[in-house]
């Protein structure tokens, strides 16, 4: 099978997640939506259901989830809410909401007002102290609600056996989707940034051990391709979701390779791994306890940091000359943390460029000759 063919299947998927939903509904299975994001999708996997991301459209106007949500929520929640009021969700057994964000916080209760009884909304809170033991604690007290009401809508039990060959499977898809990004940075000249998006994003709407068994194929094409002759410029990326084509056509245009990302959408989503120890819950608390280098998780100031040399690390084993981050409008949590990352990007000389997103954008033109100008400055 061909790089462009594969290459394609998870384009297809990626573009029409609904296609995918009602495929999993026809076969028999139950789909749980899942917002954004550090939910356990192993707990859903486990019971049998589909977890199926939830992370905005970029092709929708917001008009009815304006009723529920505040001027000042992200578009990224709002057009979530959007798709629940008009029909794009239906099918969908359930939902989870976490509150990783002041404005995730609320939309529990926006849900539950919008969607009625139709479809259950599971409240999910992380804990702001997430190392201690009793931060974990919290953690497994939660998920264990989570895994409570997956069972009502399962409507059979999740036994311990599944969960750890959940975390299992999910392991090796986060394995998998790693040597994916560097197998991508390393030839750009096959895998275009609009192309690399279409991948990752397809997890997200596909069961991850039939995601994964596409993806090694993928990857294994990739290992065997020639060393790259890319002649562009190399750069990573941050923020939250950087899934537009038309705004993704715009690096492949001013031949700008994605080398690596630090991208809740991507990367972030699976960086870190899950403890595979006897006792599956407290292993998925470890692994929220793991997780870091994020905004929306609280560190302290000593490390504020950590994020920096974790981007300067990656543009080290990637070769990557310079930083874009996606800035997604009314996200607080980045825009807090991006007077540290400036900083010490100044401070270091390494060229960062920050780019106002929003998922209702259509106009491009103002990003377009920021990025061209800052591919020649990285030439």
């Amino acid at each position: 099978m061909s790089i462009d063919t594969i290459l394609n299947e998870f384009s297809a998927v990626s573009a029409e997640p609904k296609a995918q939903l009602n495929a999993y509904k026809a076969a028999g299975k139950k789909v749980i939506g899942v917002m954004p994001y550090y939910v356990p999708e192993e707990l859903v996997y486990a019971a049998g259901m589909v977890p199926m991301g939830v992370w905005g459209c970029n092709n929708k106007t917001i008009v009815r989830a304006k009723e529920f949500c505040a001027s000042f929520y992200c578009s990224l929640i709002q057009l979530a809410l959007e798709m629940l009021m008009d029909g794009t969700l239906n099918g969908i057994d359930g939902i989870i909401t976490p509150t990783m964000c002041d404005t995730l916080r609320p939309m529990s209760q926006n849900i539950k007002v919008a969607a009625g009884d139709k479809i259950p909304a599971i409240f999910l809170a992380h804990p702001q102290n997430r190392f201690s033991e009793f931060g974990k604690d919290f953690t497994v007290h939660q998920y264990t609600k989570v895994k409570k009401e997956l069972e009502k809508i399962a409507e059979a039990p999740i036994t311990g056996e599944a969960i750890k060959n959940a975390i299992r499977i999910y392991n090796e898809s986060r394995r998998v989707r790693r040597e994916f990004v560097r197998l991508a940075g390393q030839h750009p000249e096959a895998v275009s940034a609009v192309k690399r998006s279409a991948v990752l994003k397809a997890a997200w709407f596909m069961l991850k051990d039939e995601y994964t068994e596409k993806l090694k194929i993928l990857n294994e094409e990739l290992k065997n391709l020639p060393e790259s002759d890319w002649d562009g410029v190399k750069a990573i990326t941050s923020g939250i979701i950087c899934d537009n084509p038309a705004l993704l056509e715009i690096f492949d245009r001013n031949r700008i390779a994605i080398a690596a990302d630090d991208v809740a959408h991507e990367s972030r989503s699976f960086r870190t791994d899950v403890p595979e120890n006897e006792d599956p819950m407290m292993a998925l608390a470890e692994q929220f306890a793991d997780c870091g280098c994020d905004p929306v998780i609280y560190d302290n100031e000593q490390q504020k940091h950590l994020r920096t040399k974790h981007l300067f690390k990656m543009m080290r084993e990637t070769g990557a000359k310079g930083m874009i981050l996606f800035m997604t409008q009314f996200c607080d949590p980045e825009e807090m943390d991006y007077p540290y990352l400036k900083k010490d990007f100044e401070i270091a000389g390494i060229p960062l460029i920050k780019l106002g997103v929003d998922m209702q954008m259509r106009d491009f033109g103002q990003i377009s000759t920021s990025l061209q100008a800052f591919a020649d400055m990285l030439n």
